[in-house]
């Protein structure tokens, strides 16, 4: 896999999922989505957030990569 295969732009983001970067950081910290399962929080976002599946686990993979190495 690419290296810079889950480097989204919030252009990207915004367009896909009406919410920066930045704003999903902030809502998946709300969330404690560190403690949470990836596939549980991908469903959470497509529920609450109604995006795509691909790019709730996009912002969900992109928030979890920021959470280890800060």
């Amino acid at each position: 896999m690419k290296q810079n295969y889950w480097n989204v732009s919030d252009e990207q983001a915004i367009e896909k999922s009406d919410k920066n970067i930045a704003d999903w950081i902030q809502i998946l910290d709300k969330l404690n989505a560190s403690d949470i399962k990836l596939n549980d929080i991908v469903a959470h976002l497509q529920k609450e957030y109604d995006i795509p599946r691909y790019w709730a686990r996009t912002i969900t993979t992109v928030y979890l990569k920021q959470k280890q190495n800060p």
